[in-house]
């Protein structure tokens, strides 16, 4: 396995709050990794950082073999070399089936007319096979997105994701608001992916995390605080003070 992401000595500040401060991190491919860690830990900021939302005062994001800088580059730029997220609401198309909606993510060719003819090949049709299999929505293939439950909705957004073969997938929060049952659905989903790709999870749901079986990275105030296994990281005195003892 070997480093796809390596950020070191990133920091940002917001009108002189440190958001980020002196953080490293580093994933491979494939791996699973989760994020947990107090409200206002950075986070978001962390993913806003690796996606291109956000451009740190300083530090170092490379991603990738030839480890190329994502500093600097647009989100669109990052998109297409190979990072994708996931956003804790889901934005499907909800007018759409789940067919189309899988149709409109597929990453080739990307121009919208393209798509339209695009569905109709054979290949195309096989590959949303494939990805409604893997988060099991084969069933749901010619509903209508609107009409899916929360955690389905969930599900072929990763779909959607996942058809834009990235390398890397951050996804926020995807166990909130889910029945039991979509969660385990929804840890199987997020456990295969991370067979063939680097995927960070960030959770609040602790057991969520533990079934996710990874290792987890705890932030507190912009930096990484502890790491490890779960028991690991929650066994220790400074994780308990700033995060588990609330």
């Amino acid at each position: 396995m070997s480093t796809l992401l390596e950020m070191s000595g990133v920091s940002v500040s917001f009108d002189g709050f440190k958001a980020i401060n002196n953080l490293s991190f580093q994933i491979a491919e494939p791996e699973m990794r989760a994020i947990i860690g107090p409200n206002g830990a950075g986070k978001t900021t962390f993913m806003d950082i690796i996606t291109g939302k956000t451009k740190p005062d300083e530090g170092r994001v490379i991603f990738g073999e030839k480890s190329i800088s994502l500093l600097g580059m647009s989100e669109s730029k990052i998109a297409k070399v190979g990072v994708g997220r996931k956003f804790q609401k889901p934005t499907v198309f909800e007018a759409q089936t789940v067919r189309e909606n899988f149709a409109l993510a597929l990453k080739n060719p990307r121009g919208p007319f393209d798509v339209l003819r695009h569905r109709k090949t054979k290949n195309g049709a096989q590959r949303i096979e494939e990805l409604a299999e893997r988060v099991g929505l084969i069933d749901e293939l010619p509903r209508l997105s609107g009409e899916l439950s929360h955690g389905q909705k969930q599900w072929l957004e990763i779909g959607m994701l996942l058809a834009q073969s990235p390398r890397l997938l951050l996804v926020d929060e995807p166990a909130a608001g889910m029945t039991p049952a979509e969660r385990e659905k929804t840890t199987d989903i997020l456990v295969n992916a991370a067979k063939t790709h680097a995927v960070v999870v960030v959770e609040h749901d602790m057991e969520f995390v533990r079934r996710l079986n990874c290792k987890v990275t705890v932030l507190n105030e912009g930096s990484v605080l502890a790491e490890g296994t779960l028991d690991h990281v929650t066994q220790n005195p400074e994780v308990i003070d700033v995060y588990l003892g609330r």
